[in-house]
């Protein structure tokens, strides 16, 4: 909850001072954490060129490209904390099932500074093989990224992914409001937040006009008030209402905020509400009726990536059935949730859960027009609207 994943809007919170110094050591080139003399340049026994190839047959196959990988041996990620989710048990899924090292470098560090990451360290052995993006950097950065096609495309929608394999979006949450079950009642529709009941309680996670989850959130506001993904402004009313009502608390909530009581109600991705119930049993998460507002990150590939065959074993394995799973299990939404479904390769009762019984048909989402124009109004407007 208080990681910066996908800076500007497509983030996640605001980074954490405590993260400063590791992000400022991977962006200057200097971090030795991740240093290492593997990497095989793009060659590989096959006679594949693994820094071209733009799917497993490229290699001769999934067993080929395993080979490859593991012929480099590791794989360099940045921005991947180990409790969003489920990023702990996918990376050392990824390492037990292939026996490949992973080197996770600044794992609070946000959309934008991956991408600096990459400029800053080209070339080298420790530069970032793989991204985890906010869409608006994504879609910016597109001539960064090497087109890969995974052996479950066909299961994943067409609005998922650009149609080379430049980006495919892997996970989202489904936005929620948290609540101390202990303190508050719990909101029936987004009125009940204009209450009495909920005095100096309800904060949004970070700045919308930074920090995505918070994006969301008044995304999802909107919706709920009248408004839509075209159209973010009575979510800025809403906003304004809530601090007219003295009901709004300008605190970057954070587990600690929750656990001690500080920010009685949070809206944030579903994934980290739930979460959070762990330090806090009366801890609660829910989704107000209405539309669902999701928003997917973003896998990619770094053209320039120093093992590029593991890079793109490591984007098979974010959309295999297991590594879904594994997002589901920590209640993100895999992208792949449908066909997870079909197969019967995930739980229903998980899918349930994950998705606070929402349907992907009943999901919105902003497009990069829509986005555009929420960026500039929120610009424009939350400042002078929540202070």
């Amino acid at each position: 909850m208080s990681t910066s994943k996908g800076f500007p809007v497509s983030s996640r919170t605001l980074l954490r001072s405590a993260a400063l110094i590791t992000t400022a050591l991977v962006l200057g080139g200097t971090l030795a954490a991740c240093a290492s003399d593997g990497g095989s340049g793009g060659g590989t026994d096959s006679g594949a060129d693994a820094s071209t190839a733009t799917s497993a047959e490229d290699f001769g196959g999934m067993d080929a490209l395993v080979k490859a990988a593991q012929d480099e041996g590791q794989l360099n990620v940045i921005a991947l904390p180990e409790d969003w989710a489920n990023y702990g048990k996918i990376i050392a899924g990824f390492e037990d099932k292939y026996g490949i090292t992973v080197n996770s470098a600044s794992p609070d560090a946000s959309s934008a500074e991956e991408i600096q990451a990459a400029e800053n360290l080209k070339g080298q052995d420790t530069a970032p093989d793989v991204f985890d993006l906010g869409t608006a950097v994504a879609l910016e950065n597109t001539d960064k990224f090497a087109p890969y096609q995974v052996e479950t495309w066909d299961d994943i929608p067409e609005a998922n992914k650009e149609k080379t394999g430049l980006w495919v979006n892997n996970y989202s949450g489904i936005m929620s409001l948290g609540y101390d079950s202990d303190k508050l009642p719990e909101p029936k529709e987004l009125k009940d937040l204009l209450g009495s009941d909920y005095k100096g309680s309800v904060v949004i996670n970070g700045d919308p006009t930074q920090a995505g989850a918070a994006f969301a959130a008044v995304g999802w506001l909107s919706a709920l008030n009248g408004g839509s993904v075209d159209d973010f402004g009575p979510g800025v009313d809403f906003a304004g209402d809530l601090r007219k009502a003295g009901n709004l608390l300008t605190l970057d909530p954070t587990p600690a905020t929750i656990a001690s009581g500080e920010t009685p109600a949070v809206f944030d991705w579903s994934f980290n509400n739930v979460a959070a119930a762990a330090d806090k049993p009366s801890w609660k998460t829910t989704v107000l009726p209405g539309p669902a507002y999701v928003s997917f990150y973003n896998e990619a590939i770094s053209k320039d990536a120093p093992n590029p065959a593991a890079a793109r074993l490591w984007q098979e394995w974010i959309f295999s059935d297991e590594a879904q799973a594994l997002y589901l299990e920590a209640n993100a939404v895999p992208v792949r949730v449908d066909a997870l479904k079909e197969s019967g390769a995930a739980d229903e009762a998980a899918i349930e859960q994950a998705t606070f019984g929402t349907d992907s048909a009943d999901w919105i989402s902003p497009d990069e027009q829509q986005t555009e124009a929420a960026n500039a109004l929120l610009a424009e407007r939350w400042a002078k609207t929540v202070s």
